[in-house]
């Protein structure tokens, strides 16, 4: 079963890994973020071990993107699509045996101020 890990981050200023950037982690005391950081590497570490992790790709600063509208044509236009504060920060393809053990994937990227989503796959060879 093949899920992609969806990671949404407003930092400032934008940098990866996203979490070390945002308000909301940045005011955690050091013991806390240093727990995160294990239960993450412990996590992440089995999955990449156990071959669960297919991909991951950190994205790079949403204002140098480009978005095309097709309005009889391919019309293109400034970055991000989003409209609000967040963005799309990067995205891990995970193929494990279960949705639940994505999920335990999923959660371990969960930080404050990331919004992390779990999304199966629909494209062929790639279903859920």
């Amino acid at each position: 079963m093949k899920f992609v890990i969806l990671i949404h981050s407003n930092p400032q200023p934008w940098a990866h890994p996203t979490s070390d950037h945002t308000v909301e982690y940045q005011a955690l005391p050091q013991q806390q973020k240093d727990e995160l950081g294990t239960h993450w590497d412990e996590v992440f570490g089995e999955a990449d071990a156990n071959g669960e992790v297919v991909y991951g790709c950190a994205l790079g600063d949403p204002r140098s993107s480009r978005v095309f509208h097709y309005d009889g044509a391919p019309v293109p236009s400034d970055g991000p699509y989003a409209e609000g504060k967040e963005h799309l920060a990067g995205f891990f393809l995970v193929d494990v045996a279960s949705r639940e053990r994505a999920e335990e994937i999923a959660a371990a990227f969960s930080c404050p101020g990331d919004t992390i989503e779990l999304r199966p796959t629909m494209q062929p060879g790639c279903e859920a």
